[in-house]
């Protein structure tokens, strides 16, 4: 599997924020010692936003107009976030993994979150325009991509996270299908819980990943949700039972030293 990335996604950072250069230029480390195949993404266009976002949102991001908490206004975030955007566009292309920076499932229509500044897997599927599954493994709900898919007759949404931020996800409603943990777990739970919600009686001709590792047992912002390296591998070899053109595009996951390493796990099970 191809490795969508530049290391121009490593130019902004504030110091203590967890979503840091050093977690995915530590990860490209790793994968490139293992002798994964990297390529380069381009940004993606303004109409490419446009299918996802307001123009309002887009707008607030060139110009760093925007309020959040936990999106700082790094300068030239409008084309960091486009650059991670052509990053899922090109790994669904050529059905690899896109690990740049910053992430984007919490990315609403009209809003910014959660790290996210465009919902780069959002772009990516509607830029495609295929009937499409999402499966988000993200600890976090995707509360961006339900946001923007909710009621849509081309894509549904599967997702299993833990209580906490955003405080979205608690229920199933429509095309999105949830599972919330409300106490901890491990691997047989949360797998025994995969299988029930990718049992969709349809077919579909993409499958997107929302990769998120920070249900990693070790990730500080990964509480409830305990798995482990192994478990990921797990994980592939389970989404490659679908058997349909597949591309994978990281969202969390706080472990710098262990994302690559995770990665490779979740890839290597889905290619087994």
């Amino acid at each position: 599997m191809k490795i969508v990335y530049s290391q121009d996604c490593l130019g902004f950072s504030r110091k203590g924020h967890p979503e840091s250069p050093e977690r995915v230029e530590e990860a490209a480390e790793f994968l490139r010692d293992k002798g994964y195949e990297f390529i380069k993404p381009e940004k993606c266009s303004e109409e490419d936003l446009l299918r996802v976002h307001s123009r309002e949102l887009v707008e607030k991001v060139r110009n760093g107009s925007f309020v959040s908490m936990d999106c700082p206004e790094y300068d030239g975030i409008y084309d960091y976030a486009r650059l991670s955007a052509g990053g899922a566009i090109r790994a669904a292309e050529v059905e690899g993994f896109s690990l740049m920076r910053p992430p984007g499932h919490h990315a609403t229509r009209n809003s910014v979150g959660g790290f996210c500044y465009f919902n780069s897997i959002a772009v990516a599927v509607r830029k495609l325009g295929r009937k499409t599954l999402i499966v988000d493994i993200d600890r976090h709900h995707g509360n961006g991509t339900q946001d923007i898919f909710l009621g849509s007759g081309r894509v549904e949404y599967v997702s299993l996270h833990g209580t906490g931020y955003p405080g979205t996800g608690v229920r199933s409603v429509k095309n999105c299908h949830n599972h919330l943990f409300r106490e901890h777990t491990g691997e047989d739970e949360y797998m025994k819980i995969l299988d029930r919600l990718l049992n969709l009686d349809q077919s579909f001709d993409l499958l997107a990943v929302s990769a998120g590792f920070d249900t990693y047992k070790e990730d500080s912002l990964g509480s409830k949700i305990h798995l482990t390296t192994k478990s990921y591998r797990s994980l592939g070899q389970r989404l490659s039972e679908l058997d349909i053109p597949t591309f994978f595009v990281l969202e969390g996951g706080y472990v710098p030293e262990k994302l690559g390493e995770n990665i490779d796990s979740l890839v290597s099970g889905f290619e087994s």
